[in-house]
């Protein structure tokens, strides 16, 4: 997958759990297909927004396998977040996702060993990744979020990544929500297909090249969010920026109510499917009267 191909929206979908915490597997599925049927590029099974840490090695795989079962969710259609702290359960998930035919695998960084971390064990990390899958259909999105991991994919160590590896490394998602990082490594990895983890930076990404956007938010505005994408790209400038208002809007109230919870409230709020407000522990189950208030931000119903 090149820097052309791989572009677009890509929702990291939530994970929904039934009462007695093991996932809810119909709602899952569903909700899966509906992303790619009104507007998502792709979906990534399993990143934060989906509480993968939370999830076992099995579930993930199995989950994986499920959605490919259906019929619904093209394999070609996922990038499944495959990065564990342990780096043979990395391998484990990510030749999982390959064999599986996903497009790529949204790698997060290693973490707890943050202060004892650099470039040069990240790189090997990465290379050992890569040599322990052994595959040339290997794609690999490099996953940002320091805030979470206390690890950084610096953009030095991404050019370098995709400088020695150009047909495996070849996108980077920024969830650091620093936007001058964003475009240190559009600087210093030209080669690589960058997806900041917000909508609200589609139409001043445009302008240099970002390849779309990772957002949580997609799960519950996805259509909004592709037709503001469709203006963008179209060069509708001013069809996109009567959409601003309403796309700043969402995120923000999304955003400041606390993002998987309140996205949870809100699918639970438009479905009438309590088992949305369900999230795994250490977190709490979501409160129902958030989403109603946020699903007043949407121009449409979910």
């Amino acid at each position: 997958m090149s820097k052309g191909a791989f572009h677009g929206i890509v929702t990291p979908i939530l994970t929904p759990y039934n009462d007695d915490q093991s996932i809810a597997r119909d709602l899952y599925l569903a909700h899966a297909a509906w992303q790619l049927q009104i507007g998502a590029d792709y979906i990534s099974p399993f990143g934060t927004t989906g509480e993968a840490v939370s999830n076992g090695m099995q579930e993930r795989m199995s989950i994986l396998e499920d959605l490919v079962a259906t019929g619904n969710v093209p394999p070609s259609k996922m990038m499944p977040g495959t990065g564990v702290g342990a780096l043979p359960d990395t391998i484990a998930l990510t030749r999982h996702a390959v064999d599986l035919g996903c497009a790529a695998a949204m790698v997060l960084s290693p973490h707890y060993y943050a202060g004892a971390t650099t470039d040069e064990g990240l790189y090997r990390y990465f290379s050992d990744l890569i040599e322990g899958v052994g595959s040339d259909a290997l794609r690999i999105c490099l996953y940002h979020i320091p805030q979470m991991t206390g690890v950084a994919m610096t953009p030095a160590l991404s050019a370098r990544l995709n400088t020695a590896f150009p047909d495996i490394v070849s996108a980077y998602k920024d969830s650091s929500g620093n936007w001058q990082n964003t475009l240190d490594v559009l600087a210093a990895a030209p080669g690589l297909a960058v997806f900041p983890a917000s909508e609200t930076r589609l139409a001043e990404g445009s302008a240099v090249g970002i390849a779309g956007c990772i957002s949580a938010t997609c799960n519950t505005n996805i259509k909004q969010i592709r037709q503001y994408q469709d203006h963008i790209l179209a060069g509708e400038t001013s069809a996109a920026k009567k959409l601003t208002p309403a796309i700043d809007a969402h995120r923000m109230a999304v955003q400041n109510a606390g993002l998987i919870p309140a996205l949870k409230s809100m699918m639970a709020a438009a479905s009438g499917e309590a088992r949305w407000l369900n999230l795994r522990a250490p977190m709490d189950r979501a409160d129902p009267s958030i989403g109603v208030e946020i699903n007043k931000t949407l121009k449409w119903s979910l």
